[in-house]
């Protein structure tokens, strides 16, 4: 009698599954089976053994996008503002450390409890001798990474990584108006590659730099250039570690990305930064209108800001090695520019690379 009563629950509510966990579910464990098959492949490189490139089919695609990236990529971002108490810091952080193999000696505070939270401790700064920039060379690393892949790029595709390519026109969106650029007037029938060519003689050129999440996750002006233009696509948030990029076609152009066009001395040059999973965030340090993963803006479109204006009729001007902006977490940079046809990259694939390094020199 003095007993409390257990409110019960039939079996059929219990194991109710709405369409939306089933999602989730499904997709989650999709996405976990990938990163096994990733970690295979990562080993087999390893081993020095060359490995098939084997594409995505839609449905498997489909699958990946159907969980929810950027919801998650939001509450990571909100987990990462949270401010640890100062006894947690060293074993959360070492933790980390330990995983990723980061350098903290190269950091410009060693001391890990100054590091509130997570996001302050991914943005961490560099003490100023860690990164000498290259004089020597015109064109350098913007980061820290890994290449994935360099070259000319041939029949407006590029490659993201060997053997597999993405539309130079997908991923850049229509031309930025010649208003804003110094393009050449190109005739109507040319190719989308041939019109960002504004000088004869000249070809096009791209790189690709993966920050792994144990790299410093600022980036910095490959160059001497002017930034005219910026276009912020709203898109998914998938990995775009070296295993999935080589199983997505078009990856690139289906994640979250910020592109930033202008000119140097050779002509066009862009930089874009493309975000993945928990890396919803990219800040572009002049900018302060940008907001990436925000639920506002719907995939499919693209938002355009000139920084020409009555006002400044230069636009932003970058000296290389100059702070640009930064991700929460490792991602991608892709440069893709224009430039003599005896520029040369002293690259390898695959090597890793510390921002101020050496890209190309002509």
């Amino acid at each position: 009698t003095d007993r409390k009563k257990l409110h019960t629950a039939s079996v059929g509510q219990v194991f109710r599954l709405r369409p939306f966990h089933v999602l989730v579910a499904t997709g989650g464990g999709y996405a976990g089976y990938r990163k096994y098959e990733d970690y295979k492949l990562e080993q087999l490189e390893k081993s020095g053994i060359e490995v098939p490139v084997k594409l995505a089919s839609e449905w498997e695609v489909a699958l990946y996008k159907s969980v929810p990236t950027r919801l998650l990529s939001r509450a990571w971002g909100r987990l990462n503002q949270v401010e640890l108490p100062t006894w947690l810091r060293r074993p959360v952080y070492s933790l980390y450390i330990w995983t990723f193999g980061v350098n903290m000696k190269e950091a410009a505070v060693e001391d890990l409890h100054h590091y509130r939270n997570l996001s302050e401790f991914f943005r961490r700064k560099l003490k100023p001798q860690a990164r000498p920039v290259c004089c020597l060379h015109s064109v350098i690393s913007p980061s820290d990474g890994k290449i994935l892949n360099f070259g000319q790029v041939k029949n407006c595709e590029v490659e993201q990584v060997k053997g597999v390519t993405y539309s130079l026109e997908s991923f850049l969106g229509p031309r930025v108006s010649t208003e804003e650029i110094h393009f050449s007037e190109a005739p109507p029938g040319n190719s989308f590659q041939q019109q960002l060519v504004t000088k004869e003689g000249n070809e096009l050129y791209h790189c690709v730099i993966y920050l792994a999440p144990g790299d410093y996750h600022c980036f910095h002006s490959p160059t001497d250039w002017r930034v005219a233009h910026r276009r912020h696509f709203p898109g998914s948030l998938m990995s775009v570690n070296p295993g999935v990029a080589r199983w997505i076609k078009e990856l690139f152009c289906h994640n979250e990305r910020v592109v930033l066009t202008g000119d140097w001395k050779h002509g066009f040059f862009s930089l874009t930064a493309v975000g993945a999973t928990n890396v919803g965030s990219i800040r572009i340090y002049f900018d302060q209108d940008l907001r990436t993963n925000s639920p506002r803006y719907s995939k499919g479109s693209y938002n355009d800001f000139s920084f020409i204006s009555n006002n400044n009729k230069e636009g932003i001007l970058m000296r290389k090695g100059e702070h640009l902006g930064e991700f929460n977490l490792g991602s991608t940079i892709v440069l893709i520019f224009e430039a003599p046809k005896d520029f040369k990259f002293h690259l390898k694939a695959g090597q890793k690379i510390r921002f101020g390094e050496a890209l190309g020199s002509i």
